[in-house]
């Protein structure tokens, strides 16, 4: 008998994405589902250790967007199909002309899924193909997503962050910041002059940063791009960033490495 198909789940939502793997478990029992994932960090993590037959990615989510984590597909799991997962039409139908085998809009009605499942299973194990034309277009569109997200935010662009160092509560301005680092519930803010406390975790962190200026490099590390002073791939695909005015380096995680090809 065939094996059957594999999928990872991407959607920050938690009724949402459970709602999504009950309809897929009821459309299609053979489908192996196996890693559901809250955010794109932990879909892409999921995606370089499973290497799925098929990805189930929201658009929308903190931090890596749903075509951000397809945009690194192309290289860590090429044989990949990739489905959009959204309830913003326009950026499904851009990214099913550029490469995604199909999309769902929210609310997914059973009929859809099915016709999608069944297109799923007419291609098997065939992958979302990972050719430089589509991973380019697609990065196009993640970059082009960033920038709509923030010109539709209707929040203030985040400037200075309140953090403690001690008994002592700093104020620290955004651009001074050189990376993020996860710390249990809360996160490490490391600048040019020490570390303070952030009582917000990580997660939180990246609904309200500009995603084109901070990047997530690991699941627990979200780096300053403006702080790098570069960046060397190793022989086992993992990266090391070398910061401005820190001492240390920084790992890049073998996934996330796939996300700087493009910058």
């Amino acid at each position: 008998m065939p094996k059957p198909l594999t999928a990872v789940i991407a959607e920050d939502e938690a009724l949402l994405r459970q709602a999504l793997v009950d309809a897929l478990r009821s459309a299609w029992p053979d489908l192996r589902i196996v890693a559901e994932c809250e955010d794109g960090a932990v879909a892409l993590e999921a995606l370089a250790e499973h290497r799925p037959d098929i990805a189930f990615l929201d658009i929308r989510m903190p931090g890596l967007s749903g075509l951000d984590v397809a945009v690194a597909a192309t290289d860590v799991s090429p044989q990949t199909q990739v489905v959009f997962v959204t309830a913003y039409d326009q950026y499904a139908i851009d990214a099913f002309e550029h490469g995604a085998i199909d999309y769902l809009l929210k609310p997914v009605t059973p009929e859809r899924l099915a016709v999608t499942v069944q297109r799923l299973q007419a291609r098997g194990g065939a992958g979302f193909g990972g050719s430089e034309g589509e991973a380019d277009a697609l990065a196009v569109l993640s970059q082009r997503l960033a920038a709509q997200r923030a010109k539709a935010s209707d929040k203030p662009a985040l400037t200075w962050l309140t953090a403690s160092a001690g008994r002592e509560t700093r104020l620290i301005l955004i651009d001074d910041v050189a990376y993020f680092r996860a710390d249990n519930k809360y996160t490490t803010v490391v600048t040019a002059e020490g570390e303070a406390l952030l009582r917000k975790p990580i997660r939180e962190l990246l609904e309200v940063l500009d995603s084109n200026t901070f990047k997530q490099i690991h699941r627990s590390t979200i780096v300053n791009l403006k702080a790098i002073a570069g960046i060397v791939r190793d022989e086992s695909g993992k990266g090391t960033v070398r910061l401005r005015n820190r001492p240390e380096t920084l790992t890049v995680s073998q996934p996330f490495m796939a996300l700087f090809r493009t910058m």
